[in-house]
Formats: structure tokens, C-alpha cells, sequence
């Protein structure tokens, strides 16, 4: 079984991660986890007229590490195996299709993250992966 599990380094995504730990116990197989961190693109245009492409990388990059840091550790303290995945671009799309690319099994995602602003104009990323995969959805409080 293949699971992804999307954190944005909140204390309710990594409940998702405890989830996954725990449920370790009572499946029948080990799980291959997927660690998922998504970096909302930068304005382009005029942006990369000031800082070059390596640079916003290094960004994405530094600013996905420390997202995903607190699930690292947790699944590092269980001795679990994991692989891990910095995307850019809206969450709920780049995790769908990160989904479809590792081919998981299922989706394991906190029903409350960071964004609340965003999620009162748009809607839970947790609500638009559910809407839009095509795999189950586990939401986790």
C-alpha cells in the first residue's frame, strides 16, 4: 500500500502523520509513505527580472524542508521508511497529481491546516483533494 500524506508543517498535518504511525500496527503490510510539501509559485514576470531562477528554487526547496521537518522526525522516531517531495504550484491540483504520479493508494490529509483566509474564499484544500482524486481521501482532525 502506498500513501502520500501532503504537510505544510501545521500541528494538524502532522496529526496525519501520527495517523499513519499509528495505524502501522493494525495494517497488514508496512505502508510506502509519501511526504508531500507545496510551495505556491511566485509571482513570475518582473520577479525574475531581480532574482534569478536558482535562487527561487533554493526557496522552494528551503522553504519546503522545514515544512516537512516535524513529519520527518515523526516518521524517523517510528523507524519508518518515507520519501519525500517538494512541489510548487496550488496545493490541492499538485497534490492530486502527485498522487497519480507515485501511484498511492490513498490520500492521508488534515482537515484543517494553515490558510484560513484562503480557506474561507476558496474552500479546504482538504475539501478540493476529496473533490478531485480519484483515489480515497482519508481526512484526519
Amino acid at each position: 500500500m502506498k500513501v502520500l500524506i501532503p504537510v505544510d508543517g501545521s500541528a494538524a498535518a502532522n496529526r496525519a502523520v501520527e495517523h499513519v504511525i499509528a495505524s502501522v500496527a493494525w495494517l497488514k503490510e508496512v505502508p510506502q509513505i509519501h511526504l508531500l510539501n507545496v510551495q505556491w509559485k511566485l509571482a513570475s514576470g518582473n520577479v525574475k527580472l531581480f532574482i534569478s531562477q536558482d535562487t527561487i528554487n533554493d526557496y522552494y526547496r528551503e522553504q519546503g524542508m522545514a515544512a516537512l521537518a516535524d513529519a520527518r522526525a515523526k516518521l524517523d522516531a517510528a523507524g519508518l521508511i518515507y520519501s519525500y517531495h517538494v512541489a510548487i504550484g496550488t496545493p490541492a491540483e499538485a497534490i492530486v497529481q502527485a498522487a497519480q504520479e507515485q501511484q498511492v493508494d490513498q490520500i492521508v490529509v488534515s482537515a484543517h491546516g494553515q490558510g484560513t483566509l484562503s480557506n474561507m474564499l476558496l474552500g479546504s484544500v482538504a475539501s478540493k483533494v476529496a473533490h478531485l482524486a480519484t483515489i480515497p481521501v482519508l481526512l484526519v482532525k
